[in-house]
C-alpha cells in the first residue's frame, strides 16, 4: 500500500527537525576519485574506520597513477584493517586504471558510465551522483531500506526496488539527506538490534513501532 502524502510530509518534517537539511558527506576526501575509494571502502566498514585509513592513503598514494601502478600487496597492507580488503584493493587500482584510460582521469557523472567501474554498484554510484554532482538520488542501504520499510514508506525488499519506490514517494528535494538522516536515525536509535521506539522522534509516525505510535491514537 502506498503511503499517504500527509504521512511523508510529517516523516520528513521530524527528520529535517532531528537533523536538519544540510547534506552531511561523513566520508573525508579533497577529489572527487578520493571521495570514490572512501565509498568502495566503506563497504561493509564503518565511516570512522575508513576515516582512519584514508589520510595515509591518499598521501601515499597521491595521484590516480599512482593508484594505477601501485604494487597490489602494498595497497592491501594500507587498507588491511578494512573488511574484504583484497577484494577492496583489487577494485580501487582497477577503478583507477579505468579512470585514466577512459573517462580522462575524471569521475564519470552518469549512472551508467559510473556501473562501468569495479567496484561500483547503483548504491555506491547513486551516492557518487549526490554528493559529487549534487544530482537527486536515492541511496539505499542496509538502513534506509530497513527503516523505509518499518515506517511504511516501501513494502520492497529489494534494494533496487526500495530506490524506485522511495523516489515514487519522497519529494526530490529530500532524496540526497533522506539517506544520511536515515543512517544516522539507524545508527543511534533505530538500530537493527534494539530499536528504541520509545525515545524514538518518529514513533508517533511508524507502524513497527513497539513504543506506542498507534495505542495513543487508539484512545
Amino acid at each position: 500500500m502506498k503511503p499517504t502524502e500527509e504521512h511523508v510530509r510529517e516523516v520528513l518534517r521530524l527528520l529535517d527537525e532531528a537533523y536538519g537539511t544540510d547534506d552531511i558527506c561523513y566520508l573525508d576526501h579533497e577529489t572527487d576519485y578520493e571521495f570514490l575509494f572512501a565509498v568502495i571502502l566503506s563497504a561493509q566498514c564503518t565511516d570512522a574506520r575508513v576515516n582512519m585509513v584514508t589520510p595515509h592513503l591518499y598521501k601515499k598514494f597521491d595521484s590516480l597513477e599512482k593508484f594505477a601502478g601501485c604494487d597490489l600487496l602494498e595497497l592491501e597492507k594500507e587498507i588491511h584493517s578494512i573488511g574484504f580488503y583484497h577484494a577492496k584493493a583489487a577494485n580501487i587500482k582497477a577503478c583507477a586504471k579505468r579512470l585514466l584510460t577512459v573517462y580522462g582521469g575524471k569521475v564519470p557523472d552518469t549512472m551508467e558510465e559510473l556501473l562501468t567501474l569495479p567496484g561500483v554498484g547503483r548504491k555506491t554510484a547513486n551516492v557518487i551522483l549526490g554528493n559529487i554532482y549534487r544530482k537527486p538520488s536515492v541511496v539505499v542501504d542496509t538502513h534506509v531500506k530497513r527503516i523505509s520499510k518499518k515506517l511504511g514508506l516501501t513494502e520492497e525488499t529489494d534494494p533496487e526496488k526500495v530506490e524506485y519506490a522511495l523516489m515514487e514517494v519522497l519529494p526530490e528535494e529530500n532524496w540526497i539527506r533522506y539517506n544520511m538522516q536515515i543512517i544516522t536515525l539507524g545508527r543511534t536509535i533505530c538500530t537493527a538490534r534494539k530499536p528504541d521506539c520509545a525515545n524514538c522522534f518518529l514513533n508517533r509516525e511508524c507502524p513497527s513501532s513497539t513504543g506506542n505510535p498507534m495505542d495513543d491514537k487508539k484512545g
